[in-house]
């Protein structure tokens, strides 16, 4: 627990015949000549990547949730040319700021998509601390021109974290806070038209519930959430200023939005800082992967027999005697592959999870000293891991512990089978490329700019 105080304190041919005369024929050929230039000019532009995204939705358009550094000027989407081929790639095109009471200071957290890709959800993690919106949605049917339609502030929660779309066209959203900002936390609820539903679940846990990581499963009835940390211990408030790690992983019944059992995760005298949890794709015995920040294992969770097994210990990775501390997770749509960042240790990882009880390390990126990689996304092809390169430094007021910066820098690393691979073509600095000044990026999503086209 100490040594995570102390280090949070710091990716055809044509032809023509014709019986004509010479000159008749000479035309028709010069014809024929300029129809198979413009077909292969036409095939030429149509196999560019560029193309291929507008036509087959592969993502060329990045947005990015930032934050003013200086906390001065509005919260942001960062619009950014993710096509490989744009002479702009990794530049920024545009930003589109937040308005109103609630634009500035929350601290830009975790941003979720909806299932039809139309609808931007924007979490602020600190908004509570100046009264203002926790939670922000934006037309994205155009992505390089974001719109923005609400926010809200759902009263019995506090301390936005990550999103779940459903196929109603809402969503769920952790919150670590309740009202104070301390446990218990709550899910909240949106309904397609993005109206606050309710809060879950309707029997609060008094265990240390302080969701972060979400996961769900409608086809199988089941969502399941990890408890992480209580947000309101580490400000500097009466009662606060140091780290109190949860380690546990809650399971749903989805349709009732009703917590059926609670896993306890690593050892309990010394919660594990269990930051995410995730279901595995096609998983029949319907395991989840989570990880300890505060213990640096990656734990197989069997969510029908309630049990979390250490399968990998990330401690190989560390660095000069600082923990190396696994944060988010994704995976293929296989399931057969793991993606996670790792702070203090500077790294993104991928792992073999074809056998879930033992997986293997397969490739590392190394982000350098400095580094701070956090959030991660993968695109739709599954060929580039994007991760923003910022945690989180509690410097609005009344400040706190944790001041786990990065680099504020944007990376894109290509997914080469078992390799992963940095993009240097992808050169994209929040402290150089935002021209209202220095920004802290966090939650990344890729997107095709014209959808279903």
């Amino acid at each position: 627990m100490r040594a995570v105080a102390q280090s949070l304190g710091q990716t055809a041919r044509l032809q023509r015949r014709s019986s004509l005369g010479p000159i008749k024929t000479l035309v028709f050929a010069m014809v024929g000549l300029l129809g198979l230039s413009l077909v292969v000019n036409a095939q030429a532009r149509k196999d560019s990547p560029g193309a291929r995204g507008r036509a087959d939705n592969t993502e060329n358009t990045l947005l990015v949730w930032a934050g003013d550094a200086a906390h001065a000027k509005p919260d942001f989407i960062a619009v950014i040319d993710f096509d490989r081929d744009s002479p702009s790639y990794g530049k920024v095109l545009r930003t589109v700021p937040l308005s109103g009471a609630s634009a500035i200071g929350n601290e830009p957290h975790h941003v979720g998509i909806s299932r039809d890709g139309r609808t931007l959800a924007l979490g602020g993690l600190l908004s509570v601390l100046r009264g203002q919106d926790q939670v922000f949605f934006f037309d994205v049917t155009d992505p390089r021109h974001p719109t923005f339609l609400r926010s809200n502030n759902p009263p019995q929660a506090t301390i936005t974290d990550e999103f779940a779309a459903l196929s109603n066209g809402g969503f769920l959203v952790t919150f670590m806070g309740g009202p104070n900002g301390a446990h218990p936390g709550r899910v909240v609820e949106y309904d397609a038209d993005l109206n606050a539903v309710k809060a879950w679940p309707t029997d609060l846990p008094n265990d240390g519930f302080n969701p972060h990581g979400l996961s769900v499963d409608e086809a199988h009835n089941l969502m399941v959430t990890s408890d992480f940390i209580c947000p309101a211990h580490t400000l500097n408030v009466p009662g606060g200023g140091g780290v109190n790690l949860r380690g546990s992983i809650r399971v749903w019944n989805l349709a009732r939005r009703s917590i059926t059992r609670t896993i306890i995760v690593g050892d309990p005298a010394h919660p594990a800082g269990t930051m995410d949890v995730q279901l595995i794709p096609h998983d029949q015995r319907l395991r989840a992967f989570t990880a300890g920040m505060g213990d640096g294992n990656l734990y197989l969770v069997d969510t029908q027999k309630g049990t979390a097994k250490a399968v990998f210990n990330f401690g190989v990775l560390a660095v000069q005697n600082v923990p190396a501390m696994p944060q988010l997770l994704r995976m293929n749509k296989e399931g057969t592959r793991l993606f996670t960042t790792v702070i203090g240790a500077g790294k993104v990882v991928m792992l073999d999870i074809a056998s879930p009880e033992h997986p293997k390390l397969l490739s590392v990126v190394d982000l350098g000293p400095n580094s701070g990689p956090h959030f991660l996304s993968l695109t739709g092809d599954q060929k580039r891991l994007v991760v923003s390169d910022y945690f989180l430094v509690e410097d609005l007021a009344p400040g706190g512990v944790v001041n786990a910066d990065g680099d504020h820098r944007v990376h894109v690393i290509n997914v080469h089978g078992n390799r992963l691979e940095l993009d240097a073509k992808f050169d994209l600095n929040f402290n150089r490329d935002i021209s209202t000044g220095p920004a802290r990026p966090h939650g990344v999503i890729a997107l095709p700019l014209k959808r279903g086209q």
